[in-house]
């Protein structure tokens, strides 16, 4: 921005600051460069009414104003969305009615560094073109209804925020069509969920994250809203009712095939995690069978997995391209980890993640993997923790990811070694097994980030941890 665009933008600021109605009236006058800082100093210093018309004049197709919001505050946004309401009704001048997206959702947006002058987008930045704008929106913006776009967390109930913006879109969606990219259910009342999904339109939703403590009638109830989303790219389930397998019912049957069909309108599901969802036991098969495009993450925690679970990881082509792979607190000790090495070798070239942790493994198991974990030459980060491992077991690890040189990130259980007869660690003990064993792991090669931790201590809920230093839990302290 040159000296004399600066000028007038101090100009413009002070105006604004001493007079709105003057600076609403030149408003009109003003370059398209000189709005961006100009409405930042209005948003920030909360002008609203200078606000309102800014938003109507706006030169540009998207106005990312969200990027601004650290905090919700309502009268903000409602000054924003009576811009929009003099927008929508063509109450302004021809040339300002470039605006077709209003941005609310709270991400970084590098507009407003380039275009608002910012000093530290640097001295030699550009001016962030209509193009690159457009570029940055969801693909679904830019049609010809105006687009307002929201992430929505909904927690327990809608705050005056939320309530507002909804109840607004809702009166207006002839008009316009409010688009949620990514929405999160925390406790939220059932009833609530129907209104709200009458004014979103579920196939914008992109992410979902379900943390409902739901039984699974209510589950089978909410699911066929969750199959018209069908450009889902991450779904996050958690907290489902718990419920065995052997008491599953009939119709608790149903509810479960339900659930499950859903899966097969979700047209670019990427990223599935699953943590507590114990009614799938003995029916990923069926979950897998649904997915109609490739995995990049499965993390499937804190639940129970049979054999035939695991048998049908390598069975289908929507895991063959899998990235992250994490199967933590699943009792893996009285399985067979065949069909996981199976599995794992289906995937060696474009596996970067294995997390295992808390999964009971021992020896002979963790002897199982080795094979196939010494070609997953894509792996970034392995997490071991919580596993009955001994201190020999681990150099023989270290020795099959000798050659895996992308590895920065590496997880390893304090090995049985470390612990009395009782499982009480021995605080002399472990320091020195663990530096012999970081000895044994720089001789195959240069590690970067390892770590030998206990499991947590039953009196603090804290590890004791060697990573080329030793910090003992409190306990020990």
């Amino acid at each position: 921005m040159s000296f004399q665009a600066l000028k007038l933008v101090e100009l413009a600021r002070q105006s604004l600051l001493s007079d709105e109605a003057v600076a609403i009236s030149a408003l009109q006058y003003l370059p398209e460069e000189l709005i961006p800082p100009l409405f930042m100093e209005a948003f920030t210093g909360r002008h609203l009414k200078v606000l309102r018309e800014m938003v109507a004049a706006w030169p540009y197709p998207c106005l990312p104003v969200g990027a601004l919001m650290e905090t919700p505050h309502l009268e903000t946004l409602k000054a924003v969305l009576d811009g929009v309401d003099k927008l929508l009704t063509h109450k302004v001048h021809p040339r300002s009615r470039k605006l077709q997206v209003l941005d609310l959702r709270t991400v970084q947006h590098s507009f407003w560094n380039t275009r608002a002058g910012r000093e530290d987008a640097g001295s030699s930045a550009q001016a962030v073109s209509d193009k690159q704008i457009v570029k940055d929106l969801p693909r679904y913006a830019l049609r010809r209804r105006f687009k307002v776009l929201a992430d929505l967390s909904l927690r327990f109930s809608a705050n005056e925020y939320q309530t507002y913006l909804l109840q607004w879109a809702e009166q207006r969606k002839h008009f316009l069509q409010l688009c949620c990219s990514k929405m999160q259910i925390v406790a939220f009342p059932v009833d609530s969920i129907r209104n709200v999904l009458k004014i979103f339109q579920p196939q914008y939703i992109e992410e979902l994250e379900l943390y409902s403590g739901w039984n699974l009638p209510t589950l089978a109830w909410f699911s066929p809203y969750m199959g018209q989303m069908r450009n889902l790219h991450k779904l996050f389930l958690a907290s489902i009712q718990k419920i065995k397998v052997e008491n599953i019912s009939t119709d608790l049957e149903k509810c479960v095939t339900r659930f499950i069909s859903q899966f097969s309108k979700f047209n670019s599901l990427q990223h599935l995690y699953m943590n507590g969802i114990y009614f799938l036991s003995h029916r990923m098969k069926q979950l897998f069978r649904c997915l109609k495009s490739p995995l990049e993450t499965l993390s499937m925690t804190d639940c129970v997995l049979s054999q035939c679970d695991l048998n049908s990881l390598c069975q289908y082509q929507s895991l063959c391209q899998l990235k992250h792979l994490n199967v933590s607190s699943v009792e893996l000790f009285d399985l067979h980890l065949t069909d996981l090495r199976v599995f794992l070798e289906s995937v060696i070239e474009t596996l970067q993640t294995l997390e295992l942790e808390h999964c009971g493994m021992r020896d002979s198991q963790l002897s199982a993997l080795l094979p196939a974990l010494s070609q997953c030459s894509q792996l970034t980060k392995v997490n071991f923790y919580d596993n009955d491992i001994s201190m020999p077991m681990l150099k023989d690890l270290f020795h099959h990811t000798a050659n895996l040189s992308q590895l920065t990130l590496e997880l390893y259980p304090a090995p049985l070694e470390c612990f009395d007869d009782m499982g009480v660690v021995l605080p002399e003990r472990f320091s020195l097994v663990c530096s012999q064993l970081m000895d044994a792991l720089r001789a195959v090669r240069q590690p970067k980030k390892v770590s030998f931790a206990t499991y947590f201590c039953h009196e603090c809920c804290s590890r004791s941890i060697y990573d080329l230093e030793t910090s003992l839990c409190p306990c020990w302290q």
